[in-house]
């Protein structure tokens, strides 16, 4: 009998999150080699880097943090602009929290918001019925290791390759968002609505004289829940049942 959603277990879980999250492992040591180079600049060693990387792995966030070193801020400046840079996690971490089962343990919950990114949360969030924490846990694994070994092989190496190179390595981030986002829209005509029309609201938003002056942060923060929130009165999506 195949396994099913319902029938599969945590150790298939975990095997099918170690697969899913390859493509992001790619595109994560990529993007972060460039930003290993960036921490190279600032004065980081490679065991810096990698701490910064395993404790947020977010790119806005360090990439914040870096410039931020760079003009010499002190810490509690640093603290409140990766905060409000990475505040939209709250939200997805959150959301996350709902498709877990009530009788979770809250440690698994608290482990899911760490493993929060928006590729890994695309997929988690994207399994039909209630999440069983340990795909996230494989997909985060795998991930998290390509962030952590790119950045900290960007300190390491990164002022050997020219800079057409480095910035070219970046370009994968789009193609790893594409990945994420085209195959659910295929399926469902209203998720690629609502893909094109957050396209073209962020678009606005870095064009309109106020709205563009908004931390990048705060930006997806009010996105989310003005688009989310008017998507799920629309067209209202039932959990499955157990």
């Amino acid at each position: 009998m195949k396994e099913t959603s319902k029938t599969m277990s945590g150790g298939a879980w975990f095997a099918k999150g170690l697969r899913d999250g390859i493509p992001i492992c790619m595109g994560y040591f990529a993007v972060s080699f460039t930003l290993g180079i960036a921490a190279r600049e600032v004065g980081m060693t490679w065991f810096q880097a990698f701490l910064m990387s395993l404790g947020m792995v977010a790119s806005a966030g360090e990439f914040a943090a870096l410039t931020l070193i760079a003009s010499g801020a002190g810490a509690v400046e640093m603290i409140a602009t990766t905060i409000i840079v990475n505040l939209r996690y709250l939200l997805m971490s959150t959301a996350l929290s709902q498709k877990l089962k009530s009788d979770i343990p809250i440690i698994h919950r608290f482990l899911t918001a760490y493993c929060v990114t928006d590729e890994i949360f695309g997929l988690s969030v994207a399994v039909d019925g209630y999440l069983n924490p340990v795909y996230t846990y494989g997909i985060t694994l795998v991930s998290v290791a390509g962030w952590t070994c790119g950045t900290a092989l960007g300190v390491l190496v990164g002022n050997i390759l020219p800079d057409w190179a480095s910035n070219a390595m970046s370009v994968s981030l789009y193609g790893m968002f594409l990945a994420i986002i085209i195959p659910p829209a295929r399926k469902n005509s209203f998720i690629g609505l609502l893909v094109a029309l957050s396209m073209a609201v962020s678009f606005l938003f870095s064009l309109l004289p106020v709205l563009s002056s908004i931390s990048s942060g705060f930006k997806v923060i009010i996105l989310t829940l003005v688009i989310a929130g008017a998507a799920a009165w629309i067209r209202p999506v039932e959990e499955e049942k157990t």
